[in-house]
């Protein structure tokens, strides 16, 4: 079964008992904090979604899935750009840098990672030296010189970006677009392919 909620989205509603007997106890820890998981991109059985479970090491990610049924909130990435944090670090002042000039693109665009997860939940999660990663949802194809330019906006920023281009087809890093490579990697549910168009689902039927 495919995710029904698109990858990076924040979702509350999972309990310490809804965790495999496995899984390390501070994945126990975050739930019993209210913190929420972040939706995978992978495959997931029935009434089921591919989630991750954050801790508050860097490495410390538990892969797992939640029930459907359990949800009780969700939030977009796209929902957390204009969001502010009373904390004064360089992802967040980057973030305040960017947003003009990504709400003028034309394009959706949203905060995930640390950054995202902070903003939705209160919880903290970024340091002093923490990446920005934001996505931009691209439906439409978006030519290399145009992703050249956006990595050129994003690298003038108080901190590391890292932006992933979302193409109906999967994720790929806005960094590895720009580049000169000519093929990518894209990311979709089932794997991961090198390709030299994301937008182009003859290349994944290939």
């Amino acid at each position: 079964m495919v995710n029904t909620f698109p990858a990076h989205d924040l979702l509350w509603g999972m309990t310490p008992a809804q965790l495999p007997a496995d899984a390390p106890a501070w994945a126990v820890e975050s739930l019993s904090a209210g913190q929420p998981v972040v939706v995978r991109r992978a495959m997931s059985t029935a009434g089921r979604i591919a989630v991750g479970v954050r801790g508050r090491l860097r490495e410390q990610r538990f892969a797992t899935s939640m029930a459907i049924a359990a949800i009780t909130r969700r939030v977009t990435p796209e929902e957390l750009c204009h969001l502010d944090a009373e904390r004064h670090l360089p992802a967040l002042e980057a973030l305040a840098q960017l947003r003009p000039a990504l709400d003028a693109c034309g394009w959706v665009w949203g905060v995930s990672g640390s950054a995202g997860f902070e903003l939705a939940s209160g919880f903290a999660a970024l340091h002093q030296g923490s990446d920005l990663d934001l996505i931009l949802r691209t439906p439409q194809p978006l030519a290399r010189d145009q992703a050249r330019e956006l990595l050129a906006l994003l690298d003038a920023a108080p901190c590391v970006v890292d932006m992933q281009l979302q193409t109906p087809l999967g994720g790929v890093a806005l960094r590895e677009w720009a580049g000169t490579s000519h093929r990518v990697l894209l990311k979709n549910t089932c794997e991961a392919l090198l390709v030299t168009d994301p937008w182009n689902p003859q290349e994944q039927a290939a």
